[in-house]
């Protein structure tokens, strides 16, 4: 019995303790899940119930923060994703059409094989991937189709200018383009459609901050109405602990209608531009010269 006369509070299960270890695992900022399992484990105090812990919430950690791990012969990354997995360990790149086995615990990529027949899109999706441009996002499917020259001018794939794209735009991002429903399908009259998954972090515990972008547009081809859909989802998240704890966790979703219309630059109200070289004319700013008596 306790002190006061209450009963002992009842021990937690082993099970219990697994799940929630996991619910830390999982939890943990972007690029903090080693540091997180460290402190797991130590309070744990038990390998056993820290391994099934961990070979639960790595494998969940890694595909939602979309990590990317370096080849073992150092040629590219590949990206941890669901559009990408084959099994629980085996990841496939559609970039070089090799399969890359991980390491989930230890974030690492082992090895590194072709891949077969049966884990590559078929010849006729892997045809658009390969061909389709990004301005062709903008044209109805019969023009790729029966357009020759347009086929020509587009013959870049939407991989290889995604790839100038994050390289121009996010530090150290890693982007890939994968082919999800019809992708076993062959030959006209049938609905295809991409994923692309863009993911970029910042690593800088030394200086008490941690960050990503992770962003996924699937790209949907419907043949019976020649249109190409666009949505999109967008995740910000960062966490900065330097005398404090403070993290920002910002999604936004997108839509073929609305996107380009929102990313144009847009005048305030006023329809001019800030005058910054001459902000003096503003009350709040006279208000403010004026409480700490500058221009006096």
């Amino acid at each position: 019995m306790a002190d006061g006369g209450g009963e002992e509070p009842e021990e937690l299960s082993d099970k219990q303790k697994a799940e929630i270890a996991r619910w830390f695992l999982t939890s943990a900022p972007a690029g903090e899940i080693q540091y997180v399992a460290k402190d797991v484990r130590s309070i744990l105090g038990d390998d056993k119930i820290y391994e099934l812990a961990a070979a639960e919430a790595f494998p969940v950690y890694n595909k939602t923060h979309f990590i990317a791990l370096q080849m073992p012969d150092r040629s590219g990354d590949v990206l941890i994703t669901t559009y990408g997995e084959l099994d629980k360990n085996n990841y496939l790149d559609p970039r070089t059409a090799q399969v890359a086995t991980v390491d989930h615990a230890k974030q690492v990529c082992t090895s590194l094989r072709p891949a077969n027949d049966e884990e590559l899109p078929s010849a006729y999706v892997e045809e658009f991937r390969r061909r389709i441009g990004p301005m062709c996002l903008l044209l109805p499917l019969q023009h790729l189709k029966k357009e020759e020259d347009t086929r020509e001018k587009l013959r870049g794939s939407l991989d290889a200018e995604l790839s100038k794209y994050v390289a121009e735009t996010y530090p150290k991002g890693t982007c890939a383009v994968y082919s999800t429903s019809g992708k076993d399908s062959e030959g006209p009259g049938v609905d295809f459609e991409f994923a692309v998954v863009i993911s970029a972090a910042k690593h800088s515990p030394q200086n008490f901050c941690n960050g990503s972008w992770r962003s996924i547009w699937t790209v949907d081809f419907k043949d019976d109405t020649q249109i190409v859909e666009i949505k999109g989802k967008i995740q910000v998240v960062a966490h900065y602990f330097e005398e404090g704890n403070v993290q920002l966790d910002a999604k936004n979703e997108c839509k073929d209608s609305t996107i380009f219309q929102d990313l144009r630059r847009k005048l305030p109200v006023t329809r001019t531009l800030f005058p910054w070289q001459n902000t003096i004319q503003f009350s709040l700013t006279k208000d403010i010269n004026k409480e700490l008596g500058i221009g006096k």
